[in-house]
């Protein structure tokens, strides 16, 4: 009889709190906006942070409070951008897809006797933590001969969901097909070196010394120094050097290789003279 008095008693107040939960909910119950959901729909729920908010919903969120515009996910792309704007009732211009571009060519390369031939050249052995903020820390600013080249201890690889880099001779590549743009990787480079690039670009700068030519050389041998040759006979104007590091502007640039053929350091790649499975350009171009 107990027993029974206490089922009772647990029902009754299980009903009790039920009623006054279900109240509650209809008291309480904050309607949402509808095109929140489909929003979300249109992301690829990624949430990679390439659009400046911490994830997919916070960035829905932001476009269905006017505080961001539509066609900042670069992984959604095109596709992406109208169906969000169809929910928005927005125009949207042609998102153009961006890819990231590890500006270093530094790749090391050694002859059968295991001495270096080519590449950003090392100040020591190093037998710190594999990664690459904690070699950025020792004495130095790091490992490499160089301050401004990769690590090469792949944070920027773990960071990808894409599977869109890898390290190879010891310097971080893209490859431009898996690549979505979304910049993940760029946040975990200590180093600054990774930066978003329009896709399909023919001619490519991958370097970040801003050093003196001399020194430059001493620590990579293929880092800009900075010469002015490729400025000289590029007919549209538009790379400059500034810092000692050339730079490309997309804007003027059509393509034509010209500066590639001059560069002393075989540091400027053309996309049209090389191997199309290698998306960031090597050292032993010619």
């Amino acid at each position: 009889m107990e027993v029974l008095i206490a089922i009772g008693i647990l029902g009754g107040l299980g009903l009790i709190f039920g009623l006054v939960l279900a109240v509650a909910s209809k008291v309480f119950y904050v309607e949402t906006d509808p095109r929140l959901d489909q929003l979300n729909e249109c992301l690829p729920g990624a949430n990679c942070g390439g659009c400046g908010y911490a994830g997919c919903g916070g960035y829905a969120e932001a476009v269905l409070k006017g505080e961001a515009s539509v066609g900042k996910c670069s992984s959604g792309g095109n596709e992406c951008a109208e169906k969000m704007a169809q929910i928005m009732g927005v125009k949207v211009e042609t998102v153009a897809r961006k890819v990231a571009l590890v500006r270093c060519s530094g790749a090391k390369h050694f002859d059968e006797n295991g001495v270096q031939t080519a590449g950003a050249k090392m100040k020591g052995t190093y037998e710190g933590i594999e990664d690459c903020l904690a070699a950025s820390k020792v004495a130095g600013r790091g490992p490499l001969a160089c301050k401004f080249g990769c690590l090469g201890f792949g944070n920027c690889v773990a960071a990808c969901k894409y599977d869109a880099l890898k390290i190879v001779d010891g310097v971080a590549k893209v490859d431009q097909e898996k690549c979505t743009g979304c910049m993940a990787c760029a946040a975990e480079c200590p180093r600054g070196l990774i930066v978003p690039m329009e896709y399909g670009k023919d001619v490519v700068i991958a370097c970040a010394s801003n050093a003196k030519g001399a020194v430059t050389t001493r620590a990579c041998s293929a880092g800009c120094i900075g010469c002015g040759l490729c400025v000289k006979i590029c007919p549209q104007g538009a790379i400059k050097v500034d810092g000692n590091l050339a730079t490309i502007d997309y804007e003027k640039c059509v393509s034509c290789g010209l500066c590639a053929t001059v560069c002393p350091k075989h540091l400027i790649a053309d996309a049209k003279i090389r191997n199309d499975a290698d998306p960031i350009p090597v050292l032993t171009k010619s």
